[in-house]
């Protein structure tokens, strides 16, 4: 008898396999001439060569699809196995980014998020600036997460620095990871939305999604991730010539902020102010400027920018 071993790759099993193994037991109803068993990430199948050879080639479409979308199904499955396309092609006019968790639909949401879409497909390096709620950092962790499930990148580094509202972390309580995990939130925010919370999981534990201060990247070079530094008006001119420095081989680097809202201390220069200028007309580098119409977040928040703005100017 013939056996076939298939491993999930960056799949995690519980979700693939579904509720009690309720999408392996669907599965093996199309192939009742074969035994196949799964045991964590490995499936095992037995059977006849040519009969492997067919269930081998739509299963890794069935893989394909759940890596795309997120989730499979009954329909799914049985759409898959009945095919005989290589496999589902998105509309090429399709601009989604990401396909999120519970169908969520991914994509720019504006002429300027799409341009800052635009400017990283063209560029190794991108400030994306604009005032809070312009899906800087959404879009930005967005294509991260495609990037890293087409296999352009092998990890996704997210950044910031952790000198918010003047606070110092060593008056906090808890370990470091208990200390920092407010500052990177809205990072864990986004990338929930887009990985199943298994997945997730394994890829922090293996180090393919690290999220982690911007202190920690002194030293390191970083080849073949997509880096995105959020939160960027609050690095130093040290700080920044640092981070832009550790870029390596095959990586993507994008750098949000808003230098509206900086925290750093009294005459302390913005790096993120400072790096705009000096690299305007660096090849390779784009900048992108989002504004209020770009904000995507509750009616109001355009309005109250607005508000702060009038008064802002009259002082």
């Amino acid at each position: 008898m013939n056996e076939r071993t298939i491993e999930l790759t960056d799949i995690a099993p519980k979700d693939f396999w579904g509720a009690q193994d309720s999408h392996l037991e669907t599965i093996k109803k199309y192939y009742p001439k074969l035994k196949i068993v799964a045991r964590g990430t490995t499936l095992k199948a037995f059977g006849e060569k040519e009969l492997l050879d067919e269930f081998e080639k739509r299963f890794k479409r069935l893989m394909q699809h759940f890596s795309r979308y997120n989730n499979i199904d009954d329909n799914v499955i049985e759409r898959v196995i009945h095919s005989d396309s290589q496999v589902e092609q998105m509309d090429p006019s399709d601009k989604i980014l990401v396909h999120g968790i519970g169908g969520k639909l991914i994509k720019a949401m504006t002429p300027n998020q799409q341009k800052l879409v635009d400017y990283m497909g063209k560029n190794d390096m991108v400030f994306a600036i604009g005032p809070a709620g312009t899906g800087k950092t959404y879009t930005g962790v967005a294509l991260a997460v495609k990037a890293l499930k087409e296999k352009q990148v092998k990890r996704i580094i997210l950044t910031r620095p952790a000198v918010e509202a003047g606070e110092n972390l060593g008056f906090l309580p808890g370990d470091m990871k208990e200390k920092l995990d407010p500052y990177m939130q809205p990072l864990y925010d986004a990338l929930r939305d887009m990985l199943p919370p298994q997945t997730l999981e394994d890829y922090l534990l293996k180090g393919i999604i690290q999220i982690a201060p911007l202190a920690f990247m002194r030293g390191r070079t970083l080849d073949n991730a997509f880096v995105i530094l959020d939160e960027a008006q609050n690095t130093t001119h040290s700080q920044m010539k640092m981070f832009l420095t550790r870029m390596g081989k095959n990586a993507k680097f994008m750098i949000t902020g808003d230098p509206g809202q900086v925290d750093l201390p009294r005459r302390t220069i913005s790096g993120l102010k400072e790096a705009i200028l000096i690299l305007k007309d660096v090849d390779g580098v784009g900048i992108i400027y989002l504004d209020d119409k770009d904000i995507v977040r509750h009616r109001l928040v355009k309005k109250i920018i607005e508000a702060y703005k009038s008064i802002e100017n009259h002082d």
